[in-house]
């Protein structure tokens, strides 16, 4: 395997391992958040307003992570009316592309995020900008997601495979194998 590839999967992995944090990260807190209100709302008659709003977000940042990481996986939900028809041959041509595709649609749909971010900064009133902030959610979802269909449009959901001197990842799921097999 080429010194690219290893670089590709090594970045592969390390995304994946920041996608599992921040997923399993915003899960907890938005657990806690709502535990938290549930019990001020029943027991103390009082509640924060603030905590809709980051919860809301929190719930985009695990969306976002767990497109990305079933996408990884290629686990996600699939149109595919006319893929049936196709012969295996054509199909597995038309993978990269397809993958190819998408990842400059997610770029993109990441660049209007970008431009819808900066509109809602320049908008929004002194008292709320601190909620701007977590919008942010939006292009970084879609780039990362941009990020990972590139890279599987490189290494075409072939099983992941990570350097010679590292460990096989322990987690369940990780799709990482050490490369001496």
């Amino acid at each position: 395997m080429s010194t690219a590839f290893k670089i590709i999967y090594r970045i592969k992995h390390g995304l994946i391992i920041f996608e599992k944090f921040v997923a399993a990260s915003s899960l907890l807190l938005l657990l806690i958040m709502a535990i938290i209100q549930i019990i001020s709302r029943n027991f103390f008659d009082t509640g924060f307003t603030h905590m809709e709003v980051v919860s809301r977000h929190l719930i985009l940042f695990i969306i976002f992570m767990g497109a990305a990481l079933v996408s990884e996986q290629n686990r996600h939900i699939k149109i595919d009316v006319l893929v049936h028809f196709l012969k295996p041959e054509t199909q597995k041509k038309l993978i990269r592309p397809l993958l190819l595709l998408s990842a400059v649609i997610s770029g993109t749909l990441a660049w209007y995020a970008v431009v819808f971010w900066q509109d809602e900064w320049e908008y929004a009133p002194s008292n709320e900008r601190w909620s701007v902030y977590l919008a942010l959610v939006l292009p970084a979802g879609f780039s990362i997601l941009s990020l990972h269909l590139l890279l599987l449009s490189i290494t075409h959901f072939e099983p992941e495979r990570v350097v010679q001197d590292e460990t096989p990842c322990p987690a369940a799921n990780c799709s990482c194998t050490d490369l001496s097999k």
